[in-house]
Protein backbone atom coordinates (compact mmCIF):
# COMPACT_ATOMS: atom_id res chain seq x y z
CA UNK A 1 0.00 0.00 0.00
CA UNK A 2 2.65 2.20 -0.58
CA UNK A 3 2.13 5.47 -2.06
CA UNK A 4 -1.44 4.66 -1.65
CA UNK A 5 -4.39 7.83 -0.87
CA UNK A 6 -7.11 5.75 -0.38
CA UNK A 7 -8.26 2.28 -0.21
CA UNK A 8 -12.03 0.60 -0.75
CA UNK A 9 -11.85 -2.51 0.90
CA UNK A 10 -14.58 -5.15 -0.51
CA UNK A 11 -13.22 -8.24 0.31
CA UNK A 12 -15.57 -10.67 2.26
CA UNK A 13 -16.55 -14.21 3.14
CA UNK A 14 -20.23 -14.15 1.82
CA UNK A 15 -23.05 -16.25 0.37
CA UNK A 16 -22.01 -19.13 2.10
CA UNK A 17 -25.48 -20.75 0.95
CA UNK A 18 -24.38 -24.74 2.42
CA UNK A 19 -22.17 -23.70 5.07
CA UNK A 20 -19.97 -27.40 5.89
CA UNK A 21 -17.75 -25.68 8.84
CA UNK A 22 -18.36 -26.47 12.16
CA UNK A 23 -18.26 -22.74 13.44
CA UNK A 24 -19.09 -20.35 10.86
CA UNK A 25 -19.22 -17.41 12.97
CA UNK A 26 -15.12 -18.10 13.16
CA UNK A 27 -15.12 -18.88 10.02
CA UNK A 28 -16.40 -15.68 9.30
CA UNK A 29 -14.46 -13.53 11.55
CA UNK A 30 -11.53 -14.72 9.99
CA UNK A 31 -11.96 -13.10 6.85
CA UNK A 32 -14.33 -10.37 7.58
CA UNK A 33 -13.07 -9.42 11.12
CA UNK A 34 -9.45 -10.19 11.20
CA UNK A 35 -8.93 -9.29 7.49
CA UNK A 36 -10.64 -6.12 7.56
CA UNK A 37 -8.23 -5.46 10.89
CA UNK A 38 -5.37 -6.38 8.98
CA UNK A 39 -5.73 -4.17 5.86
CA UNK A 40 -6.81 -1.41 8.35
CA UNK A 41 -3.28 -1.56 10.15
CA UNK A 42 -1.13 -1.92 7.13
CA UNK A 43 -2.90 0.72 5.49
CA UNK A 44 -2.27 3.16 8.55
CA UNK A 45 1.07 1.84 8.62
CA UNK A 46 1.64 2.77 5.23
CA UNK A 47 0.02 5.95 5.41
CA UNK A 48 -3.27 5.75 3.48
CA UNK A 49 -5.47 8.79 4.20
CA UNK A 50 -9.05 7.25 3.98
CA UNK A 51 -10.03 3.58 3.76
CA UNK A 52 -13.31 3.01 2.50
CA UNK A 53 -15.42 -0.49 3.92
CA UNK A 54 -18.03 -2.17 2.23
CA UNK A 55 -20.26 -3.50 5.38
CA UNK A 56 -23.74 -5.01 5.12
CA UNK A 57 -27.68 -3.59 6.03
CA UNK A 58 -27.63 -7.05 8.20
CA UNK A 59 -25.52 -4.93 10.42
CA UNK A 60 -28.83 -3.04 11.08
CA UNK A 61 -30.93 -6.56 11.13
CA UNK A 62 -32.91 -9.01 8.80
CA UNK A 63 -36.01 -7.04 8.43
CA UNK A 64 -37.98 -4.07 8.85
CA UNK A 65 -41.68 -3.27 9.60
CA UNK A 66 -42.96 0.29 10.26
CA UNK A 67 -39.76 2.06 9.32
CA UNK A 68 -36.83 2.10 7.66
CA UNK A 69 -33.19 1.21 8.83
CA UNK A 70 -31.30 4.37 9.23
CA UNK A 71 -27.45 4.66 9.86
CA UNK A 72 -28.78 5.72 13.73
CA UNK A 73 -30.42 2.86 14.41
CA UNK A 74 -28.55 0.22 17.09
CA UNK A 75 -26.68 -2.59 15.88
CA UNK A 76 -28.87 -5.66 15.31
CA UNK A 77 -27.48 -8.27 13.55
CA UNK A 78 -28.92 -12.04 13.33
CA UNK A 79 -26.84 -14.07 11.44
CA UNK A 80 -23.11 -14.53 11.59
CA UNK A 81 -22.29 -12.84 8.49
CA UNK A 82 -24.15 -9.84 9.70
CA UNK A 83 -22.08 -10.53 13.14
CA UNK A 84 -18.98 -10.35 11.56
CA UNK A 85 -19.97 -7.43 9.32
CA UNK A 86 -20.75 -5.46 12.74
CA UNK A 87 -17.76 -6.17 14.45
CA UNK A 88 -15.44 -5.29 11.80
CA UNK A 89 -16.60 -2.21 11.63
CA UNK A 90 -16.19 -1.76 15.21
CA UNK A 91 -12.53 -3.15 14.64
CA UNK A 92 -12.01 -0.52 12.51
CA UNK A 93 -13.02 2.15 14.52
CA UNK A 94 -10.88 1.46 16.89
CA UNK A 95 -8.31 1.36 14.85
CA UNK A 96 -8.37 4.16 13.26
CA UNK A 97 -9.40 5.84 16.72
CA UNK A 98 -5.54 4.93 17.27
CA UNK A 99 -3.80 5.68 14.11
CA UNK A 100 -5.93 8.42 12.33
CA UNK A 101 -7.11 6.64 9.34
CA UNK A 102 -10.42 8.02 8.32
CA UNK A 103 -12.57 5.49 7.75
CA UNK A 104 -16.27 5.41 5.96
CA UNK A 105 -18.55 2.79 6.47
CA UNK A 106 -21.19 2.08 3.67
CA UNK A 107 -23.59 -0.71 4.38
CA UNK A 108 -25.69 -2.11 1.18
CA UNK A 109 -29.08 -3.95 0.75
CA UNK A 110 -28.68 -6.51 -2.17
CA UNK A 111 -26.52 -5.56 -4.70
CA UNK A 112 -27.33 -7.06 -8.50
CA UNK A 113 -26.27 -6.02 -11.57
CA UNK A 114 -24.30 -7.64 -14.62
CA UNK A 115 -22.38 -11.19 -12.82
CA UNK A 116 -25.05 -10.96 -9.74
CA UNK A 117 -25.12 -14.74 -8.37
CA UNK A 118 -27.29 -16.11 -5.53
CA UNK A 119 -30.87 -15.34 -5.05
CA UNK A 120 -31.03 -12.35 -7.68
CA UNK A 121 -30.00 -14.54 -10.00
CA UNK A 122 -32.23 -17.57 -8.95
CA UNK A 123 -35.34 -14.87 -8.91
CA UNK A 124 -34.27 -13.57 -12.22
CA UNK A 125 -34.37 -17.63 -13.91
CA UNK A 126 -38.12 -17.82 -12.58
CA UNK A 127 -38.82 -14.62 -13.91
CA UNK A 128 -37.47 -15.64 -17.64
CA UNK A 129 -39.60 -18.99 -17.14
CA UNK A 130 -42.76 -17.54 -18.57
CA UNK A 131 -44.97 -19.28 -16.40
CA UNK A 132 -47.43 -17.85 -14.06
CA UNK A 133 -45.69 -17.32 -10.60
CA UNK A 134 -47.54 -16.90 -7.08
CA UNK A 135 -46.48 -13.44 -6.39
CA UNK A 136 -49.52 -11.03 -7.68
CA UNK A 137 -50.67 -10.56 -4.34
CA UNK A 138 -47.32 -9.55 -2.52
CA UNK A 139 -47.55 -5.81 -3.26
CA UNK A 140 -47.17 -4.64 0.26
CA UNK A 141 -43.83 -5.38 1.30
CA UNK A 142 -41.14 -3.64 0.70
CA UNK A 143 -37.49 -4.48 -0.25
CA UNK A 144 -34.70 -1.89 -0.89
CA UNK A 145 -31.97 -2.88 -3.13
CA UNK A 146 -28.76 -1.05 -5.27
CA UNK A 147 -27.69 -1.82 -8.51
CA UNK A 148 -23.93 -2.01 -8.81
CA UNK A 149 -23.57 1.07 -10.86
CA UNK A 150 -25.06 3.19 -8.06
CA UNK A 151 -22.73 1.33 -5.50
CA UNK A 152 -19.70 2.01 -7.74
CA UNK A 153 -20.93 5.81 -7.68
CA UNK A 154 -21.19 6.20 -4.31
CA UNK A 155 -17.87 4.50 -3.45
CA UNK A 156 -16.27 6.71 -5.59
CA UNK A 157 -17.87 9.91 -3.96
CA UNK A 158 -17.03 8.71 -0.12
CA UNK A 159 -13.50 8.49 -1.55
CA UNK A 160 -13.62 12.62 -1.88
CA UNK A 161 -15.83 14.18 -0.07
CA UNK A 162 -14.90 15.80 2.86
CA UNK A 163 -18.33 14.74 4.57
CA UNK A 164 -17.37 11.30 4.59
CA UNK A 165 -14.90 10.92 7.62
CA UNK A 166 -16.10 8.51 10.44
CA UNK A 167 -19.40 8.39 9.32
CA UNK A 168 -21.77 5.24 8.19
CA UNK A 169 -23.98 5.79 5.19
CA UNK A 170 -26.78 3.44 3.94
CA UNK A 171 -26.63 3.12 0.12
CA UNK A 172 -30.16 1.95 -2.12
CA UNK A 173 -31.19 2.68 -5.31
CA UNK A 174 -33.84 5.76 -5.28
CA UNK A 175 -37.47 3.28 -5.31
CA UNK A 176 -37.89 0.17 -2.95
CA UNK A 177 -40.19 -2.68 -4.82
CA UNK A 178 -42.54 -5.06 -3.27
CA UNK A 179 -41.85 -8.26 -4.55
CA UNK A 180 -44.83 -7.94 -7.19
CA UNK A 181 -43.08 -5.24 -8.35
CA UNK A 182 -39.73 -6.65 -8.67
CA UNK A 183 -41.03 -9.63 -10.50
CA UNK A 184 -43.22 -7.20 -12.57
CA UNK A 185 -40.10 -4.89 -13.57
CA UNK A 186 -37.89 -8.33 -14.45
CA UNK A 187 -40.37 -9.91 -16.71
CA UNK A 188 -40.80 -6.24 -18.75
CA UNK A 189 -37.21 -6.04 -18.92
CA UNK A 190 -37.33 -10.06 -20.09
CA UNK A 191 -40.05 -9.44 -22.47
CA UNK A 192 -42.07 -11.68 -20.89
CA UNK A 193 -45.64 -10.99 -19.68
CA UNK A 194 -46.45 -10.32 -16.16
CA UNK A 195 -48.78 -13.53 -15.38
CA UNK A 196 -48.76 -13.59 -11.88
CA UNK A 197 -51.54 -15.34 -9.69
CA UNK A 198 -52.52 -13.42 -6.68
CA UNK A 199 -51.87 -15.79 -3.80
CA UNK A 200 -52.49 -14.62 -0.47
CA UNK A 201 -49.03 -13.74 0.95
CA UNK A 202 -49.70 -15.48 3.85
CA UNK A 203 -51.11 -19.04 2.30
CA UNK A 204 -48.39 -18.78 0.13
CA UNK A 205 -45.67 -18.25 3.11
CA UNK A 206 -47.13 -22.01 5.00
CA UNK A 207 -46.32 -23.54 1.84
CA UNK A 208 -43.17 -22.65 2.03
CA UNK A 209 -42.59 -23.14 5.66
CA UNK A 210 -44.15 -26.30 5.06
CA UNK A 211 -41.35 -27.26 2.16
CA UNK A 212 -38.33 -25.82 4.43
CA UNK A 213 -37.89 -23.07 2.77
CA UNK A 214 -38.70 -20.71 5.51
CA UNK A 215 -35.90 -18.16 4.83
CA UNK A 216 -37.35 -17.81 1.35
CA UNK A 217 -40.68 -16.99 2.67
CA UNK A 218 -39.45 -14.47 4.56
CA UNK A 219 -37.38 -12.97 1.91
CA UNK A 220 -40.32 -12.75 -0.52
CA UNK A 221 -42.90 -11.62 2.08
CA UNK A 222 -41.43 -9.36 4.71
CA UNK A 223 -39.82 -6.12 4.09
CA UNK A 224 -36.21 -4.77 4.24
CA UNK A 225 -36.10 -0.86 3.36
CA UNK A 226 -33.38 1.45 3.97
CA UNK A 227 -33.48 5.38 4.52
CA UNK A 228 -30.88 7.05 2.47
CA UNK A 229 -31.84 10.50 2.99
CA UNK A 230 -28.62 11.40 5.90
CA UNK A 231 -26.45 9.62 2.75
CA UNK A 232 -28.03 12.43 0.08
CA UNK A 233 -27.62 15.22 2.12
CA UNK A 234 -24.56 15.20 4.17
CA UNK A 235 -22.54 13.58 0.31
CA UNK A 236 -24.80 15.75 -1.82
CA UNK A 237 -25.53 12.63 -3.62
CA UNK A 238 -28.21 10.99 -5.69
CA UNK A 239 -28.52 7.53 -7.23
CA UNK A 240 -27.20 8.29 -11.36
CA UNK A 241 -29.31 4.62 -12.56
CA UNK A 242 -32.70 4.39 -11.93
CA UNK A 243 -34.19 0.39 -10.86
CA UNK A 244 -35.39 0.38 -14.40
CA UNK A 245 -32.09 1.18 -15.96
CA UNK A 246 -30.10 -1.47 -13.11
CA UNK A 247 -32.67 -4.13 -13.96
CA UNK A 248 -32.55 -3.64 -17.99
CA UNK A 249 -28.57 -3.88 -17.48
CA UNK A 250 -29.08 -6.94 -15.20
CA UNK A 251 -30.74 -8.75 -17.80
CA UNK A 252 -29.52 -7.88 -21.02
CA UNK A 253 -26.59 -9.63 -19.07
CA UNK A 254 -27.95 -12.63 -17.78
CA UNK A 255 -30.01 -13.11 -21.45
CA UNK A 256 -26.59 -12.68 -23.04
CA UNK A 257 -24.99 -15.46 -20.55
CA UNK A 258 -27.86 -17.91 -21.48
CA UNK A 259 -27.37 -17.33 -25.43
CA UNK A 260 -23.72 -18.29 -24.56
CA UNK A 261 -24.65 -21.65 -22.77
Amino acid sequence: MEGVDIVIHLAARAHVMDDQSSDPLAEYRKVNVDGTAAVAEAASEAGVKRLIFLSSIKVNGEQTFETSYTASDTPAPEDAYGISKAEAEKKLKEISDDTGLEPVIIRTPLVYGPGVRANFLSLMSVASCGLPLPFGAITKNRRSLIYIGNLVDILLTATQHPAANGQIFLVRDGTDLSTAKLVHLLRAALGKPARMMPVPPAVLGGLLSLLGKKSMADRLLGSLAIDDQATQDTLEWTQPFSVEDGLKQTVDWYQAMKAKN
